[in-house]
């Protein structure tokens, strides 16, 4: 076991010494690899900071139910002794046409409201279901449709269900974004360490000749393949960083004006940590495909 140790060791200061002694190739790979990770990570983080707004908006889904016009305030006394009885509603609060129509004029509409000849809102309630399954949902919300004075039902939800679709649909998106560029990351790695092993041909040639074997001849390429996927994974981490210090601001300006609060998030310890294991195995991978190669076409 301290054999196997001593030699990894000993094969990883070899190849980050090949690194330092080529600062400049060493780095233009890192910022390579790193840009190429950076375009999919960066456009997930983004997904994921979306899909916990959403998550939060559409944590506790709501049916709204519109009274029929012309106002009816019997028929709208029935449907609130209604939901009070019903044992599949967890919350409801009943909002009158005046107060609906004093909420669009804090909404900046007061003008367009001030050239109405009346209230054109009708009363309604905000129901929130006990039981928030899809299923039971939909079947709540068409009862309420045949209730007497209900003239439509509206599923608040829907337009969070759309934007989970859109998400999901993104992120898949990305992911197959990820995979072609994993793919150009492995081919830049490969052609780098064969490079490095058509420039030590006649150094590998005469370790055989020494009694060396491929497994000794291997290790060095493949450290120089896991460091540089690392570097390039800082490299990604870092832009991650600065993106989204960039947009916090403006993304917080935007969320402002239309009265929410939403504040980008850094990737977390465990995205980084994933994000510099793909990298490096990305290198790996690369690395033992070239040397697998080479040792291959000159044994």
């Amino acid at each position: 076991m301290r054999g196997w140790l001593r030699h990894h060791l000993a094969a990883l200061a070899r190849a980050a010494g090949q690194l330092l002694r080529h600062p400049l190739g060493s780095l233009l790979t890192a910022l390579v690899i790193g840009i190429a990770l950076a375009l999919p990570a960066g456009g997930l983080l983004l997904l994921d900071n979306a899909s916990r707004v959403v998550g939060d908006v559409g944590e506790r889904p709501e049916i709204s139910l519109f009274m029929a016009m012309p106002p009816d305030a019997a028929a709208s006394a029935e449907i609130e002794r209604r939901l009070g009885e019903s044992d599949d509603v967890a919350s409801f609060e009943y909002v009158p046409r005046e107060r609906a129509l004093a909420q669009l004029a804090d909404a900046g509409l007061a003008d367009v409201i001030d050239d109405l000849p009346d209230n054109p809102l009708p009363d309604a309630f905000v129901v929130t279901p006990a039981d928030l399954a899809p299923d039971a949902f939909d079947a709540i919300a068409a009862r309420f449709g045949e209730w007497p004075g209900v003239a439509h039902v509206q599923l608040d939800s829907a337009w969070v269900e759309r934007i989970h679709a859109l998400i999901e649909l993104g992120r898949q998106t990305f992911w197959l974004l990820a995979s072609l560029l994993a793919s150009a990351l492995v081919v830049v790695t490969f052609n780098t360490i064969r490079l490095q092993l058509m420039t030590q041909r006649a150094e590998i040639a005469v370790s055989r000749l020494l009694g060396a074997t491929d497994q000794f001849i291997r290790r060095p390429f493949l450290w120089t393949g896991i460091l540089q996927g690392l570097a390039g994974g800082l490299v990604a981490w870092l832009l991650l960083a600065a993106m989204v210090t960039a947009l916090r601001e403006p993304v917080a300006k935007l969320a402002s004006s239309y009265g929410a609060v939403f504040a980008l998030h850094q990737p977390s310890a465990a995205q980084i940590a994933l994000l510099l294991l793909l990298a490096a195995g990305l290198g790996l991978t690369g690395a033992a495909l070239s040397v697998d190669r080479h040792l291959r076409t000159t044994a």
